[in-house]
């Protein structure tokens, strides 16, 4: 009898601790992402996130970019990818830096690739860590696209992407709510996000020109991080190109369902 009740005990205990591990493992990427968050936030890292920051460290970041392209865009990646896993939400100016950068295509495709691992990080944690408090958090979101996932997932999330009624961080984490899996997921977040990413990225690239100009009305904006940037200055014709390709892509969605049911028919 007495060795029952030690047995017992080694059991529940043991259940314990598999329980303490398996929620250990389940929290641990979120106290990762809100850890780099906060340590972020103490190093003063989201001050240097700003178009004034950019404006100021415009000539020292396009020294590092001639002596370090490949390396730079690298980082770059990596950066940008970390920013869009933690739900920063400053990734349009990102974009513009890349384009300012690296230039509007390789900048723009650069930005494609980071934001799509980093919308598969936090897709992954999501499905895998935090979906229950995600799911309460986002409910009203959850509920208006239920349908739409059910329906064909991709298909949506293609167009969701495409044409972003919302948040960008809010359709990173709802597809892994409803079950989407992470293959089809990526597929149409590369795809979807390439119209609207190359945009900013050619107005970035526009830039430098409109600093320059400012420079000659007010001597000494660039340094101080004041310049006046007039948005309409930055549409360029590349700009322009991008936003009309936007438009027809965005059909694209639509194409692909007729295709479908014609098949079926």
């Amino acid at each position: 009898m007495g060795s029952g009740i030690v047995s017992n005990t080694t059991n529940h205990q043991g259940h314990s601790g598999k329980s303490q591990t398996s929620s250990f493992k389940k929290w641990l990427p979120l106290g990762v992402i809100l850890g780099l968050l906060g340590l972020t936030w103490i190093l003063g890292g989201f001050e240097y996130l700003s178009l004034s920051s950019l404006i100021m460290h415009r000539e020292m970041l396009g020294a590092i970019v001639i002596d370090n392209y490949l390396l730079s865009v690298l980082v770059f990646i990596v950066l940008y990818a970390l920013l869009v896993a933690i739900s920063f939400p400053g990734a349009s100016l990102l974009t513009i830096a890349a384009g300012f950068l690296f230039g509007g295509l390789v900048g723009g495709i650069a930005t494609v690739v980071a934001a799509t691992i980093g919308a598969a990080i936090i897709f992954e944690i999501a499905r895998t860590s935090f979906g229950e408090a995600m799911q309460k958090r986002t409910g009203k979101f959850v509920e208006k696209m239920r349908k739409g996932f059910q329906e064909d997932s991709f298909l949506y999330l293609l167009t969701l992407r495409l044409t972003p009624v919302f948040p960008f961080w809010v359709m990173n984490i709802v597809p892994a709510l409803l079950g989407m899996k992470l293959v089809p997921y990526m597929i149409a977040t590369f795809i979807g996000i390439i119209p609207g990413t190359l945009a900013y990225a050619y107005i970035g690239s526009g830039l430098d020109s409109v600093i320059m100009a400012q420079e000659v009305a007010n001597p000494g904006c660039a340094a101080s991080g004041t310049c006046q940037i007039d948005p309409s200055a930055l549409i360029t014709g590349d700009v322009i190109i991008a936003m009309v390709g936007l438009g027809f892509i965005s059909l694209l969605p639509v194409v692909i369902k007729r295709i479908k049911k014609s098949r079926k028919a």
